[in-house]
C-alpha cells in the first residue's frame, strides 16, 4: 500500500505520495490514514472542472488532480492574466481547496510551472526560458526516463533541452522528445475539452448574485433575445439550447431544451424553458444566488425563410411542432412518441415509435383518392389465432370463430401475399395470405393463412392482425 495523497502537515513532516505506507507510519508512529476514493475524487475534479467553465468553456482534465484552461482571447473579461489567475486561485481556496496555477503558452508549459512555480504566467513565446530553471521531473515523465536523465547528470529541464533531439529520441523514445518539445513552445498540442463548444453563446454575469425566481426569469429572458439576435445574424436556428447556472458557492446547474426544428424565436425560447423549469423534480435551488446564468445553443441548423400565405392551415406544422417541443420539454423527449414509417412489407414491422421530436427519414405512402385503406387502423401487436370454417380453395374461410364469436364472411378482398424476411430469419417462415373480409354485420377485419393452401397437407393456421375502422 502507498501513499495516494497528503495533507499540508504531512507534507511538512517529508511524508509524499507515493511513498509505502509502511515508511509513512515508520516515520509519524501517530499517522491518520485515509483509505483512497478515487472514484470521488474524479466527480470533486469534473465538479472544479463545472465551476471553471464561467472562465472558458475549453475545460479538460488533466488526471489525476489537474485542470487546463484554454484561456485564449478571454483574460481581458476578468482584468488581464494576472487578474485571472489570482481570481481563480482565490476563489478555489475560499471553497477549501488547495490549488496552484500558472499560465503559459503550452499546456506542458503551464502544468509544469504550476506544480514548480506556482502563480508563474510565462512571457509569449519565452516559454523555454521560464521553465529552464525547473526540475525534470516537472515534466511529469516516465520514472525510468526521469532515473536515466538523472544518471546522465541532467537535472533541469535546461539542461535536458540543450542535448540533441536525436540523441534524446534514441534513448528514451519519440515520446519523450515530442512531450518535452511541447513544453519549450516549440509545438502544437491543443487540449481535449470535456465538452464541445457550443455553436452560439450569451451569458450575463452579475455584480452580486441574484436570488429570486422573477430577476432569473428576467435574465433568461433577456438571454433568449441576445442568443436569437446572434442565430439571425448567422443565419441559424437552434435545435438544443442549454442554461447553466453558476452559484456563488460553486455548484452548477444545467438545464436544456430540444425542439423537433430549428427556433431562433425569444418568445418560444423562453416558454420552453419556463416549461422545463416548472417540470423539475428537484426545483432550482439558487442557494445564495446565482453570479453568472449562460445560455447556449449547442446544436444548430441553417433556416431558410418561409413564406406565409393566407390559409390558416398554413402555420398547422409549425404549430404542433410547438406543441410537441413543449409537451417533450415538461415530459421529457422520450416520453413524447411518434409513429415512423420503415423500409420493410412486414405489417408489424412498417411503423416504429420514435421520439415525435426526431424527423422521420421516410414518409407515410399516399393513399390514392376513393380507395379504401390497405391497412387496418388498428393493427394488434401480436395477430390472434381463429379456427377457421369452410375454408375456400386460395381464398378466405365463409366463417370463422374469434374470441368466441362467430362470424360470417360477406365480402372478402385478397389475397396480398407477404413472404418474410427471410436474410434476417434464423428459421423457415411460412408465406402469408392477408384478406380484407366483413362479416354481415359491417365489421371489417385484416385476417391471414400462415402458408399456402394445399389440401394434401396439414390445413394452415389463420389468424386476424387487425381490425378497420
Amino acid at each position: 500500500m502507498r501513499v495516494y495523497a497528503v495533507d499540508a502537515h504531512a507534507a511538512r513532516l517529508k511524508l509524499r505520495p507515493g511513498m509505502p505506507l509502511a515508511d509513512a507510519r515508520a516515520k509519524i508512529t501517530t499517522l491518520d490514514v485515509v483509505e483512497a476514493d478515487e472514484p470521488a475524487d474524479a466527480k470533486l475534479l469534473h465538479a472544479i472542472a463545472d465551476w471553471c467553465e464561467r472562465f472558458t468553456p475549453l475545460v479538460a482534465i488533466d488526471a489525476p488532480h489537474g485542470l487546463l484552461l484554454d484561456v485564449t482571447g478571454a483574460a481581458h473579461l476578468f482584468g488581464g492574466e494576472a487578474q485571472m489567475l489570482d481570481h481563480i486561485r482565490d476563489a478555489l481556496k475560499k471553497l477549501g481547496f488547495a490549488v496552484c496555477g500558472a499560465i503559459a503558452g503550452s499546456a506542458a508549459a503551464a502544468r509544469a510551472l504550476a506544480h514548480y512555480a506556482d502563480g508563474t504566467i510565462a512571457s509569449p513565446h519565452r516559454e523555454a526560458e521560464t521553465i529552464a530553471p525547473l526540475p525534470i521531473f516537472a515534466l511529469n515523465l516516465d520514472y525510468s526516463i526521469i532515473h536515466g536523465l538523472r544518471r546522465a547528470g541532467l537535472k533541469t529541464i535546461g539542461q535536458v533541452a540543450s542535448r540533441k533531439r536525436s540523441e534524446l529520441a534514441s534513448r528514451f523514445g519519440k515520446e519523450m522528445v515530442y512531450l518535452l518539445d511541447h513544453a519549450l513552445g516549440q509545438s502544437e498540442k491543443p487540449i481535449s475539452p470535456r465538452r464541445p463548444l457550443p455553436d452560439f453563446t450569451a451569458e450575463h454575469r452579475f455584480a452580486e448574485p441574484i436570488a429570486t425566481a422573477d430577476v432569473i426569469t428576467m435574465s433568461l429572458s433577456s438571454l433568449a433575445k441576445n442568443l436569437s439576435a446572434l442565430l439571425e445574424k448567422h443565419g441559424e436556428g437552434a435545435r438544443r439550447i442549454e442554461a447553466t447556472f453558476f452559484r456563488a458557492d460553486g455548484a452548477v446547474h444545467r438545464i436544456a431544451i430540444e425542439t423537433g426544428r430549428p427556433v431562433r424565436d425569444p418568445t418560444i425560447i423562453e416558454k420552453l424553458f419556463r416549461e422545463r423549469l416548472d417540470s423539475l423534480n428537484d426545483p432550482l435551488d439558487p442557494g445564495f444566488g446565482f453570479d453568472l446564468i449562460r445560455l447556449c445553443a449547442e446544436k444548430s441548423e441553417r433556416t431558410n425563410p418561409q413564406t406565409i400565405g393566407f390559409d390558416a392551415n398554413d402555420n398547422k406544422d409549425k404549430e404542433t411542432g410547438f406543441l410537441i417541443d413543449r409537451l417533450s420539454a415538461r415530459f421529457g423527449s422520450h416520453r413524447v412518441m411518434r409513429f415512423v414509417p420503415q423500409d420493410t412489407h412486414i405489417p408489424e414491422a412498417a411503423a416504429i415509435a420514435a421520439p415525435a421530436q426526431q424527423t422521420p427519414k421516410q414518409k407515410w405512402p399516399a393513399r390514392p383518392e376513393h380507395e379504401p385503406p390497405r391497412r387496418p387502423l388498428r393493427l394488434f401487436a401480436k395477430p390472434e389465432p381463429i379456427e377457421a370454417m369452410a375454408e375456400v380453395p386460395d381464398g378466405p374461410p365463409l366463417r370463422f370463430r374469434w374470441r368466441r364469436a362467430l362470424h360470417s364472411v360477406a365480402r372478402a378482398e385478397g389475397p396480398e401475399r407477404i413472404a418474410m424476411e427471410w436474410w434476417r430469419m434464423r428459421e423457415h417462415t411460412p408465406t402469408r395470405d392477408y384478406f380484407r373480409v366483413e362479416d354481415h354485420e359491417g365489421r371489417r377485419f385484416w385476417l391471414y393463412r400462415d402458408g399456402l393452401f394445399d389440401r394434401e397437407t396439414k390445413e394452415p393456421r389463420w389468424f386476424v392482425h387487425g381490425l378497420f375502422a
